[in-house]
């Protein structure tokens, strides 16, 4: 299958290079600390943060550093596959696993000792690039609870099909059985947080196809930064009312 056209456009109409739409909206669940929509293209995931709080389960408690649980989980109307998932299935804990180192590498954990941070996101729709949009997600939801952060964290794919780099596989691209990578990244400290690859590339494609994803994180960070000015903006107008 041709995913590249011969005027060099993708089945989406994107050109190689193009990242999806970014959509984003903050405050979307009253009841949690903080929490966030993150849309990439088709791709939808809410994001909510609690804490941080008193450690549940004191057992876990770490007297210099605060507590990071995150939960993943896809609802079972975000794809055509109407097959019910258990909850806890091994890719569902994966996941809920990279997103958790992937966030506590941009939390000032010594700064909250003796508690607990709990993170959920959920896939409503999904179409290629979930654990990116999950990421960026969590990212929002963490600055809505105003947890201190270091820098930051965003996350986007890039692949290699039809002996073209790609950036932001949707779900067909993703399907294609081609490599691709996803990238975590702290834009400011320039530091890559999370790297994974499906499949074995050249050395000189994988540079590109990597740098591909690194300037994806960074546009994503800079759409991030916008929607939390409009957010602070809104914040500050209420109050002057």
């Amino acid at each position: 299958m041709e995913y590249i056209s011969p005027e060099g456009l993708r089945l989406d109409g994107r050109r190689p290079m193009e990242m999806r739409q970014l959509r984003a909206q903050i405050g979307t669940v009253s009841k949690a600390d903080g929490s966030a929509v993150f849309e990439m293209g088709n791709t939808k995931v809410l994001a909510a943060v609690y804490g941080p709080r008193e450690v549940q389960n004191r057992s876990q408690q770490m007297n210099d550093q605060v507590l990071v649980h995150c939960q993943y989980s896809m609802a079972n109307f975000s794809t055509g596959d109407r097959k019910r998932k258990p909850r806890g299935d091994r890719r569902s804990t994966e996941i809920s696993l990279v997103i958790r180192q992937t966030m506590e590498a941009c939390i000032m954990r010594h700064l909250m000792p003796r508690s607990q941070i709990d993170i959920y996101v959920q896939v409503l729709q999904a179409d290629g690039g979930t654990r990116s949009a999950c990421i960026n997600a969590a990212t929002l939801a963490l600055a809505d609870a105003g947890i201190p952060m270091c820098d930051l964290v965003t996350s986007c794919s890039s692949g290699y099909l039809n002996s073209t780099p790609l950036l932001d596989l949707n779900y067909v691209e993703d399907s294609a059985g081609g490599p691709d990578v996803t990238v975590g990244l702290l834009p400011k400290l320039d530091k890559v947080t999370l790297l994974q690859m499906d499949a074995k590339l050249p050395i000189d494609i994988f540079e590109n196809v990597m740098q591909l994803a690194v300037e994806g994180c960074k546009a994503v960070a800079n759409y991030i930064r916008e929607i939390l000015q409009e957010n602070t903006k809104k914040l500050e107008y209420r109050r002057g009312q």
